[in-house]
């Protein structure tokens, strides 16, 4: 009772649902980046830029990559390959500090923001 097993974000997808991912093009290029975000996945927004398909709608934004269902399931089918945008991304208190991004996407799907105690184990 009092602590929660594992990471709060797994499960989660609320910032998957509600940001635009953009990131510089040569992610999704073979040999030009670590983590080369999958073919199909993205679309382009300009010369410089891409995004992920489906984050891009101004009103229902979600991800191509998120499963599942938000604040119960959800996962990203591309973990290992998602863009510098997702990777970057903190949860609120994953580094021990709040971040307002992540307590709005989660308030915009009905899910309270997280809090320190949430990281507890």
């Amino acid at each position: 009772m009092g602590s929660r097993k594992g990471n709060p974000c797994v499960g989660c997808g609320a910032c998957c649902a509600f940001f635009r991912v953009q990131f510089y093009w040569r992610e999704a290029n073979k040999g030009e980046s670590e983590h080369v975000v999958p073919p199909g996945m993205f679309e382009d927004l300009d010369l410089n830029y891409r995004c992920m398909k489906g984050t891009g709608d101004k009103h229902h934004p979600k991800c191509n990559g998120l499963k599942g269902r938000i604040g119960r399931d959800a996962a990203c089918s591309i973990y290992t390959q998602r863009p510098s945008p997702c990777r970057a991304f903190q949860a609120s208190f994953s580094d021990g500090k709040p971040n307002p991004r992540c307590d709005e996407a989660r308030r915009a799907h009905g899910l309270k923001p997280l809090r320190r105690e949430d990281w507890e184990i």
